[in-house]
């Protein structure tokens, strides 16, 4: 009888063990899950911002007949009377910046 008891308590601890493993198996999967679906919510965010911003683009280049900014077709304006404005406003101010 005695041998058919510690049977019985080494079953059910090793059946306890094995539920407590699945149990903590399960909840790492889910939060797994979770986060997957959140980076993929996140990616389809993405994914449609850069497709209306691709479909912009069609359209600044095709009806607009916009380009894209380069050094070669950038001109550079200087306002030298502008940053002489400016630095008698922040003399008369106390040197604080506007």
């Amino acid at each position: 009888m005695t041998r058919l008891n510690l049977v019985l308590l080494v079953a059910v601890l090793a059946s306890a063990i094995y539920l407590v493993h699945t149990q903590y198996e399960s909840r790492r999967l889910f939060t797994e899950l979770d986060r997957a679906t959140v980076e993929a919510r996140r990616l389809e965010t993405e994914h449609q911002r850069l497709q209306v911003e691709k479909r912009v683009e069609k359209i600044a280049r095709g009806q607009l007949n916009m380009r894209t900014a380069t050094p070669a077709i950038t001109q550079y304006v200087s306002d030298p009377q502008g940053v002489v404005a400016a630095a008698r406003a922040a003399s008369q101010s106390g040197g604080a910046q506007p």
